[in-house]
């Protein structure tokens, strides 16, 4: 992964390309540019550019690069507009670290030094995180020629400089040494999710999840096909019977805190490829149903960054993994299957599958570790795509503390996301006639109707149900983000990081 280190304005090497991000609409400079004799030596070359051309540039996500010599040594600046300063954000600093990233690669300049173009502290962190995410690429199976190897090893060989002022820079250096493992556990969730069904299935997907058993504080155990029957889990068996590859159930166990303290459960939906079984889905596009494993494999990046990170306290996460396949063994519209906790599901659409699977993994996970609160993730619904679109999550629960922790830590990380009521009337449109409840409540309220499905099964504890099916990857319609390379995102993996760090004494 790229080095990056903080230094000040008299460090500088002039042999390096120059990255000016602090261009405001505004003008607004900060104070340590304005002192430096060197860097108001930048400014002045900059200016003599013609205030008309960089107006143009100053605006939000433009840029341009310009050769100059300074003391007789040519110089490369590249400028990024940041726009006005008073709309300036976590997430906007955040895309301008991926923009100057992604720029500095395509130029191949591979010692960078980045002028700091704000003066909030907490901006440091997305500047870094925008810098490392950009970088991404799911080159696993490309035949790699000669140009492949040199993009791959680029940003290993690469070297920036965060130029600040101050001579003390411990803090921005802690901060940068934990976006690094923030950064390498959603890389590690997107390598997961990007990868095809034929590589990645139940076994393997548990094969891997095993690796994080060597991280201090993780253990990791596998339910195999015959314990999950016998655990009474039929959700799960159901929605798997129809593939050669058997289910798997996937536990992440993370001890740093007081044995006595009750941990946190993540229970994430790993669907490794979902045809929609019986009820098939349409051939176009199917190919996007290998990232209907996201939400597990978010959970999977949650606890492999928990415990490089050696966060104080205790977690769980439950991966149900399935391949969802049509066949003479599959199970059928009209079936009735009893769930873990003895609830029966009348099965009306057997592409209805993330919140069976779901179902059980929370059922068993509250009744075998009495968790102090819940969160799961899931590509559940298409009807969430249709409600909010491809950057936003929704969200759903029967606990408001938690859920406005959750929506705070995702303006923090720019992983957004909404609330969607979950009223009484919802309830009534899964009651069945021959079970408990159904899996499916008609095409009104499809999002809302399958978290409450989903309620069943977690009793009175703080719960929190992400649906990112119109996040977990990139989509048509999906804004671009420099920093959310085409494919899988790792969406969540930063939100649920930074609301451990910030509310884990709060349940």
């Amino acid at each position: 992964m790229v080095n990056i280190t903080v230094t000040t304005p008299d460090k500088i090497d002039l042999s390096d390309v120059i990255i000016v991000v602090g261009i405001s609409e505004d003008g607004d400079i900060l104070s340590y540019i304005e002192k430096d004799s060197r860097l108001n030596q930048i400014l002045k070359k900059i200016n003599s550019f013609g205030q008309t051309h960089l107006n143009n540039i100053k605006k939000y996500g433009k840029s341009m690069t310009l050769g100059v010599n300074l003391d007789d040594t040519p110089i490369t600046i590249l400028l990024v507009g940041i726009g006005e300063s008073r709309k300036l954000n976590s997430d906007r600093v955040r895309h301008i670290g991926g923009l100057v990233s992604l720029k500095c690669k395509e130029l191949n300049f591979s010692k960078i030094n980045v002028l700091k173009f704000f003066s909030e502290p907490s901006f440091f962190e997305p500047l870094i995180e925008g810098l490392i995410l950009s970088q991404y690429e799911f080159n696993n199976f490309k035949e790699k020629s000669s140009k492949d190897e040199l993009d791959l090893s680029f940003f290993d060989n690469c070297n920036i400089n965060i130029i600040t002022d101050g001579s003390e820079h411990g803090a921005e250096l802690a901060q940068i040494n934990k976006s690094k493992v923030i950064c390498d556990g959603v890389f590690y969730s997107r390598n997961l999710a990007n990868s095809p069904p034929n590589h990645i299935n139940p076994d393997t997907l548990a094969s891997s999840a095993k690796s994080l058993a060597s991280i201090k504080n993780i253990s990791v155990q596998i339910l195999e096909q015959s314990q999950i029957k016998e655990m009474g889990m039929n959700g799960i068996i159901s929605v798997g019977k129809g593939s050669e590859n058997e289910p798997k159930v996937i536990i992440v166990n993370y001890n740093n805190s007081n044995a006595n303290d009750k941990p946190i459960l993540l229970v994430g939906k790993a669907v490794t490829f979902d045809t929609g079984g019986i009820s098939i889905k349409p051939s176009d596009r199917m190919d996007e149903m290998k990232f209907d494993k996201s939400g597990g494999c978010t959970v999977l990046g949650i606890m492999k960054a928990i415990g490089n990170l050696a966060l104080p306290l205790n977690v769980v996460a439950i991966i149900p993994a399935v391949e969802n396949m049509p066949s003479g063994s599959s199970y059928r519209p009209g079936d009735i299957v009893r769930m873990y906790n003895g609830k029966t599901v009348e099965v009306l659409n057997t592409d209805a599958e993330g919140r069976m699977i779901l179902a059980d993994a929370l059922a068993y996970g509250i009744t075998k570790y009495s968790p102090k609160c819940v969160i799961d993730f899931a590509t559940l619904t298409g009807a969430c795509i249709i409600a909010l679109g491809t950057n936003v999550a929704g969200i759903i629960g029967n606990n408001d503390k938690l859920i406005q922790q959750l929506k705070v830590s995702g303006i923090t990380t720019g992983e957004k996301i909404w609330q969607l009521p979950l009223y009484e009337e919802f309830f009534d449109l899964i009651k069945s006639n021959v079970a408990s409840i159904k899996n499916i409540g008609g095409r009104t309220g499809g999002t809302i109707t399958a978290a409450a499905f989903l309620s069943n099964f977690v009793e009175n504890v703080p719960w929190a149900h992400f649906d990112i099916a119109g996040t977990a990857w990139t989509q048509d319609g999906t804004s671009e983000k420099s920093y959310n390379p085409k494919g899988a995102t790792g969406f969540g993996t930063r939100l649920i990081l930074n609301f451990l760090e910030n509310n884990r004494d709060s349940f």
